[in-house]
This record gives structure tokens, sequence and C-alpha cells, in this order.
């Protein structure tokens, strides 16, 4: 086939081609033609179904969580004098200011258990779940120039916040193990609950921490209210006080607080004591149904994180 003619049919093509379009632009349009319907073909609504978790998209970018946890440790000490130790710190002047005010003056009972003991081994868990939520709840806001940038699973940003308080824990817990040894306390084979109480208290912080941080980018007074609930969280946890010394409802409102539950049961599995199955149990159920409301409420305000953080 020779060549020349067919670059000659091509351009004789691209010429009738080009003419054509330029006789249709040319021409009027027709209202009749270009009418649009009365209703729309297609209707976008926002979906008002559950959305799927994709965990395991999740499990996909599981490095990325090692990363961003190990990053959140580095940053919370960096460039501080004391550096780890004020994951000590904290708990034991706390400890410290309860002991004198709640133990010595105000004479709190602690279920024949030293009071600085008990009172840090109520400090622990609930210092422990108190940063988490706090540190987890700001963490959206505190990553937009990630967020708007690339694609990952959302859910790993809080989750790092919650997974780097674990560190900390395990530094303070290392004391707990000094003041048992001073005191002369002994566990019993309760204390092999400790790992399963520690991963409830987790979960629940995860999912308070989780629906705190996807509220913090809609509404940035979440910032503000959150170390005041806190706060106030804390004293109805039974942290500086025995559960045994609240009765009648007050007792029922507590039992149904998972972070009393769990703390009363820490102690427990600690000084050797039973564990309230019952209460428990109650908190296990409530820590489960907290953390799958807030993964989906997370899934479904995920879509306009980039927009609005």
């Amino acid at each position: 086939m020779d060549l020349n003619n067919t670059e000659t049919a091509t351009a004789g093509n691209a010429k009738v081609v080009a003419e054509n379009i330029a006789q249709v632009s040319a021409e009027p349009l027709s209202a009749a033609s270009h009418q649009l319907p009365d209703e729309p073909l297609v209707v976008l609504e926002p979906s008002k179904k559950w959305v799927a978790l994709n965990l395991k998209d999740v499990w996909r970018y599981r490095e990325l969580l090692y990363f961003l946890t190990w990053r959140d440790v580095k940053v919370r000490y960096k460039q501080t004098l004391l550096g780890v130790a004020w994951a000590v710190l904290q708990p034991l002047l706390t400890m410290l200011i309860f002991t004198l005010f709640f133990g010595r003056l105000a004479g709190i009972k602690s279920d024949d258990v030293p009071y600085p003991i008990f009172a840090y081994a109520g400090l622990l868990p609930w210092t422990f779940f108190a940063n988490a939520v706090s540190n987890s709840g700001n963490s959206l806001v505190g990553s937009a120039n990630l967020i708007t940038k690339i694609y990952f699973p959302r859910m790993i940003i809080p989750g790092a916040a919650v997974a780097a308080g674990l560190v900390d824990f395990a530094l303070a817990f290392v004391l707990l193990i000094v003041m048992m040894i001073y005191y002369g306390v002994r566990p019993g084979w309760s204390i092999l609950w400790l790992p399963v109480l520690l991963a409830l208290m987790t979960l629940l912080a995860l999912g308070v921490g989780m629906w705190m941080s996807a509220l913090n980018v809609k509404y940035r007074d979440i910032r503000y209210a959150l170390p005041f609930l806190i706060q106030l969280w804390m004293f109805i946890s039974a942290v500086i006080y025995p559960t045994s010394l609240v009765q009648g409802k007050l007792k029922i409102a507590l039992q149904l607080n998972p972070v009393a539950s769990i703390i009363e049961n820490f102690r427990a599995a600690l000084f050797g004591g039973e564990l309230h199955w019952t209460t428990l149990g109650i908190a296990a159920l409530i820590t489960f149904v907290v953390l799958a409301y807030a993964a989906y409420s997370f899934r479904r305000m995920e879509r306009t994180f980039a927009d609005i953080v």
C-alpha cells in the first residue's frame, strides 16, 4: 500500500471530521431537542446505610501503625530534660498528693491495702486511659498535613496514639512492682487476668478516642471540653476510693461505668482478691458496643476529613 496515499486519506478524513464539528457547532441549538427532563436522571444522595469497616485495609497498613506509634512516643518526650521519666512521674506525683489529702487527711479506706499502693494501682490504668483518650481525640487535627496528602486508613492515627500510651503504661508498671515488693503485697493466680483487663481498657480507650477524634474534626469545641470531661470521669471511676464505699443507686451507676469496673478488677487481680465477674461482664459488653459504634461513626465521617480538617 502506498504510504503517500494513506497519509492523504487520513488527512482527508480529519478534514471532513473537522468540517462536521464546525457545522454542528455553528447550528443553533434546538429548544425541543435539548430540553432538560422534568426530573434528574441520576440523584446523588449520601448513603444512609452503615459503611464497611474495611479492617483488611487497616491490617494492610499495620507497618504504618508501628511507625506512627513510634513517632508519637519520640515526639512526646522530644527536647525534655527527664524524657520517658515523665511516664512514671505523672502517676507517682498524683499518688503522693492523693495519699496526703485523701489517705491521711480524709482517712479514706483502702480495703486493707496500704493507701499509696492502692491509689497507684488505680492511677496506673486510669492515667493510661485518660492520656490515650486525650491524645487520640486530638490526633486527627494534629495530623492534618498527613491526612490531606496521602491515602491510608484514618483509624490508624487514633490507634497509634492509644498504642503509644502502652509504652508509658509499661514503664510505670515497673514502679508498681517495686511498690508491691516494698509493701509485701503478694498477688495470687488472678494476676494472670491483667493482660485481659489491660486489653479491655485499651479497646475502651480506642473506642472513645476514635469517636472523639472524628467529632473533633467537625466540632473544635471537643478539644476544650475533653479535658474537663476526663477530670469528671476520674471522680466517678473509683480511682481514689474503693467501690465498697458506694451504696444504693450510686452503686448501680458505678457498675455501669466500664472504667470503674476495669480498675476495680485490676486492683483485685494485683492484690490477690476475687474478680467481680458481673461488673467485668458489663464492662466488656459496654466496651464492645462503644468500640463498634465509634468505628462505624468514624468510617461515616471519614470521607470529609480531608476537606474540613
